[in-house]
């Protein structure tokens, strides 16, 4: 077979497929098999939701192209969507439709580096951010995030980083895979650190939607009267709507990037898909109350996850938030891969390793939005079982 294109050979591939063949060796002997690898909502879409989904899919006109950068009506509605949550003036000409948010990071990269390019990540890192600058010929160039601060990064330490290659700084909070939530005043400086240097600021906020109930607004940077020249920032209807399947996401920046961003997207995929755009655009202010409640069962969740480890022995948690428990293991010198495979084949409960995110040995994540109550308990008993 001839040779496939290098970048790609020498991308990493991403590590959930294997916890996933691992969980299919355990015999179930401990119960049903937990899935606590991958980030899914554990509940199904709001009611009309689901009604709205099938009657757009049943309209010949969700079967054309759309707008490359999505139907007016959710570019519209998402504006407002993000005027509500930041008590700014963003119009739809800011904003664009993508196929989830891993799309729309790929669509940022590509616009914004390229070889021989460097782009900061905070490490531990979400692998697919690292694996599309392998892909492009950037270099992932990591940004510490140390447990001793809670898993926040440093703009010191980031200003240190920067050099005459580096592109843009790409954070994501609520944090996956930490659940680090960084505080306002640091993404601040990160914007202003970045527009100093001349450098795009690049702000995951996949998981806006489940910040903790009394924290409103994730930072100031949107509350103006004009976007940010300096600002990418990525979001995810996955999540916020038990939606992930539909594979719909946003992409807000400067419209003087926005035919940059047109290009990438219309070569990757011309348009996402319209059925799920025509039910967000009601979604979107009509599902408030919805969303809301489950950002207070997300928090009655991650408080149930907190008290498991507070009572189990040797398990320390050091970071919670979101969709994810980010916990130091009792194995001592063991690899974390190896820790993540017994747990796997021997007590049924997958989840990912810290080196699967560049991230310490001792470390596993834990994505706990994919199970109930019921779930948890199951977690904390099969931890227990599994101790040393």
């Amino acid at each position: 077979m001839p040779p496939a294109n290098p970048l790609l050979l020498d991308t990493g591939s991403p590590p959930i497929p294997e916890i996933q063949r691992w969980g299919a060796l355990y015999n179930g002997g401990g119960g049903p098999l937990l899935n606590m690898c991958q980030a899914v909502p554990s509940y199904p879409p709001a009611p009309g939701m689901l009604e709205r989904l099938a009657a757009a899919a049943g309209d010949p006109a969700s079967a054309t192209y759309g707008p490359i950068m999505g139907d007016a009506a959710l570019r519209e509605a998402y504006a407002a969507d993000l005027n509500r949550a930041y008590a700014g003036r963003i119009g739809a000409a800011e904003v664009a439709i993508t196929a989830g948010c891993n799309q729309a990071y790929f669509v940022a990269m590509m616009a914004l580096a390229g070889r021989g390019d460097a782009v900061l990540l905070p490490t531990p890192w979400y692998f697919n951010h690292r694996m599309v600058l392998d892909m492009i010929g950037a270099e992932p160039r990591p940004l510490p995030c140390r447990s001793a601060r809670g898993f926040v990064p440093d703009p010191e330490e980031a200003a240190a980083l920067i050099d005459e290659r580096v592109r843009a700084i790409v954070l994501v909070t609520p944090n996956n895979p930490t659940g680090a939530i960084y505080p306002p005043e640091v993404i601040a400086r990160f914007h202003d650190l970045c527009r100093e240097r001349g450098i795009w600021l690049v702000l995951d906020e996949t998981y806006r939607d489940f910040l903790p109930v009394g924290q409103e607004r994730p930072h100031g940077l949107l509350s103006g009267d004009a976007w940010p020249e300096n600002l990418v920032q990525l979001y995810s209807f996955s999540k916020s709507f038990a939606m992930p399947g539909h594979r719909l996401g946003a992409i807000g920046a400067p419209a003087a990037l926005m035919p940059e961003l047109g290009k990438v997207m219309d070569c990757v995929q011309i348009c996402a898909a319209r059925a799920g755009q025509a039910a967000l655009a009601w979604g979107l202010g009509a599902l408030d109350d919805w969303r809301a409640e489950k950002r207070k069962a997300t928090q009655d969740r991650i408080e149930t996850v907190r008290a498991a480890f507070d009572r189990l022995p040797g398990w320390e948690l050091e970071a919670l938030g979101a969709y994810f428990a980010y916990v130091r293991h009792p194995y001592g010198g063991t690899s974390a891969w190896r820790v993540a495979e017994a747990l796997a084949t021997q007590h049924g409960l997958m989840c990912l390793p810290g080196p699967a995110f560049a991230g310490e040995e001792a470390h596993l994540r834990i994505a706990f939005a994919n199970v109930d109550e019921a779930g948890i308990v199951a977690m904390e008993e099969r931890l227990r079982a599994a101790t040393p």
